[in-house]
């Protein structure tokens, strides 16, 4: 890892909620690159996917305690159409998703520095966060809801010291 990079997003997709696209100190990883489009409403829509790495979030290429700051806003949504515009967006969660997403936070956590932070994004469209937060060992700090109904949520958690 370049020193430069201190903060990881570990499923950047089109890097959607990122003020700077590019920013310098970000190491962008997803395991997919690709520009895809999709018929979404009568209209024709693109996304680029371009990862710094190419990566799977389950079984990240770096060592412990690499990074000050991780994001985790992993794929939400398991009752897509693998064609759907919302699948090509998003990703779409397999059916063991709970063995997935333990398998996310762990390796995020592994990655994080120690006092480091991991910045997690949700959406309970189809899996409420409370579902999210028994499969993982951590507990948030803080967190906030958004969105249109109130279903977004982001979550603060910090790698702390076992007491």
């Amino acid at each position: 890892m370049s020193e430069t990079k201190i903060i990881l997003d570990a499923c950047c997709g089109s890097r959607m909620f990122w003020f700077d696209k590019h920013n310098p100190n970000t190491l962008f990883i997803d395991k997919r690159s690709e520009t895809v489009t999709a018929k979404d409403r009568d209209k024709i829509r693109t996304i680029e996917v371009k990862p710094d790495v190419i990566a799977d979030f389950t079984n990240l290429p770096f060592e412990d305690d690499s990074f000050y700051m991780v994001v985790f806003d992993p794929p939400h949504l398991k009752t897509l159409g693998e064609t759907s515009w919302m699948a090509k967006k998003y990703g779409k969660l397999p059916t063991n998703w709970q063995e997935v997403i333990k398998a996310g936070f762990d390796e995020c956590m592994r990655v994080l520095k120690p006092n480091g932070t991991l910045i997690f994004k949700w959406n309970e469209s189809e899996i409420k966060a409370v579902e999210v937060l028994s499969v993982i060992p951590f507990k948030p700090l803080f967190g906030h809801t958004t969105g249109r109904q109130s279903k977004t949520i982001w979550m603060c958690f910090m790698k702390l010291p076992i007491d």
